[in-house]
């Protein structure tokens, strides 16, 4: 029996932090044991809001030298940038005739980011690239955040909506959400995701940060009244989003780790956290250091390739749905 297909995809970030790796990353490892996992680097998302054309490609490969340190294997899953794939934007234009502007005026993370980047066709129709994405591979599921939850209910909108003018092609996708760590909060700001665009670059901790400043942001971060390690994101949300991701770092349950610190204060327990982060990531820095440049490019070129070749009688197939091809 044929593999069930999942689709991710990551913004060229350069530098990953561990928001994303807990979040989303560490499961497209674990995916790959179960599913057909097709991974790219969403350069073409990525342009939707100013990026710098000289720095730009190494944030790209940055990227993808991150995913395969962390266990991204090339030998198992799909892995390429987004805009060597043509089939991807194409089908997003295909989309874009059937998607209504009041949906896509909707969307959440269009209102946030216009707000702080400026608005442009691109991002307002970012979430029709996103549905494109999903569905060119056909997707069974796609490993989401609660924050994309949204997009992804408009991928299979979208999907149904064209099913039904033009026959049946498109799957509907399901979510796949981690139990635990879809959202790891900013370091200086529990209410807010943490992101790497926020201006304050003490509110993270990113995958290649040195054990100094892993201990230096982790015994800043913002924590709440009294000094008991007690998880309650209502009332301690400092302390909880801490307690996650040290939970997340070692297995250790959120009771077990009220048994460990509950009455030794916050001092002892950052500490903890840093440490565990810090032996967390060890593992992927020391792999990422030990990737070779050029082999990283080659791997991503080919993945390109195998993407191309696969993506092509997928998008010849909607061609016919809508009459551009016979």
């Amino acid at each position: 029996m044929a593999r069930q297909t999942v689709f991710s995809g990551i913004q060229p970030t350069g530098n990953i932090h561990i928001g994303n790796y807990l979040g989303a990353l560490r499961n497209w490892v674990a995916l790959q044991a179960e599913y057909d996992c097709i991974y790219c680097v969403v350069d073409l998302h990525a342009i939707t809001v100013p990026q710098d054309p000289a720095t730009f490609p190494a944030d790209r490969h940055d990227a993808a030298k991150v995913l395969l340190a962390m266990g991204v294997d090339p030998t198992r899953s799909l892995l390429y940038y987004q805009s060597r794939v043509p089939q991807h934007a194409e089908l997003s234009w295909i989309l874009s005739t059937i998607a209504s502007t009041g949906q896509l005026s909707r969307m959440t993370q269009f209102k946030d980011k216009a707000d702080k980047a400026g608005s442009n066709l691109g991002l307002y129709a970012y979430p029709v690239l996103m549905a494109a994405d999903i569905l060119l591979f056909r997707a069974d599921a796609v490993p989401v955040g609660e924050d994309q939850k949204q997009h992804l209910e408009l991928t299979r909108d979208l999907a149904e909506r064209f099913n039904a003018r033009f026959g049946p092609e498109f799957p509907l996708p399901e979510p796949i959400i981690p139990k635990t760590g879809a959202r790891i909060m900013s370091l200086q700001d529990p209410a807010n995701k943490m992101s790497k665009s926020d201006p304050d670059p003490e509110s993270r901790i990113l995958i290649l940060d040195d054990a100094a400043t892993i201990q230096r942001r982790v015994k800043r971060a913002v924590t709440d009244s009294g000094g008991e390690v007690r998880y309650d994101w209502a009332a301690k949300p400092g302390i909880s989003n801490l307690m996650e991701m040290y939970g997340l770092f070692t297995g250790a349950s959120m009771d077990q780790i009220e048994a460990d610190f509950g009455g030794g204060g916050y001092g002892r327990f950052k500490g903890a956290v840093a440490e565990a982060i810090i032996a967390g990531l060890a593992p992927m820095q020391q792999a990422y250091r030990a990737l070779d440049d050029a082999e990283v490019d080659r791997l991503l070129e080919e993945g390109a390739a195998v993407a191309r070749e696969r993506a092509e009688p997928l998008q010849q197939a909607v061609r016919r749905r809508v009459g551009l091809a016979v």
